[in-house]
């Protein structure tokens, strides 16, 4: 998914909880469920950025002779401006875009 394109807000800001209970009935699943999300986002955001911090990486072994590479600090620079995992998780469980089973809802479902 593309983060950078998201309408998240870049600020935190407070919350209804009442928008939480809509989708689980409970707002300590909701918030479990927006945690996992949230983890699972910043994953791929970190993997994504090594990706692209390795490609102006030099090959030197002397660590005296590094110094800072302007296009990696370009591109640190732009994901720090990015919004948290937490903001990208909690805007797309309001919007609905977050996939989520209750497993213990199936298997009561599956001995009825």
């Amino acid at each position: 998914m593309d983060y950078k394109k998201t309408n998240a807000p870049t600020t935190t800001m407070t919350r209804n909880m009442a928008d939480f209970v809509t989708e689980t009935g409970n707002v300590y699943e909701s918030i479990a469920i927006i945690g996992k999300r949230s983890n699972q986002i910043a994953g791929e955001l970190k993997e994504e950025l090594l990706k692209k911090l390795n490609e102006f990486s030099s090959r030197t072994d002397n660590l005296e002779e590094q110094s800072e590479n302007k296009e990696q600090v370009e591109i640190s620079r732009y994901y720090e401006r990015l919004p948290k995992p937490t903001l990208i998780a909690t805007q797309e469980f309001i919007e609905g875009k977050v996939y989520f089973r209750d497993l213990s809802k199936e298997k009561n479902e599956a001995e009825d």
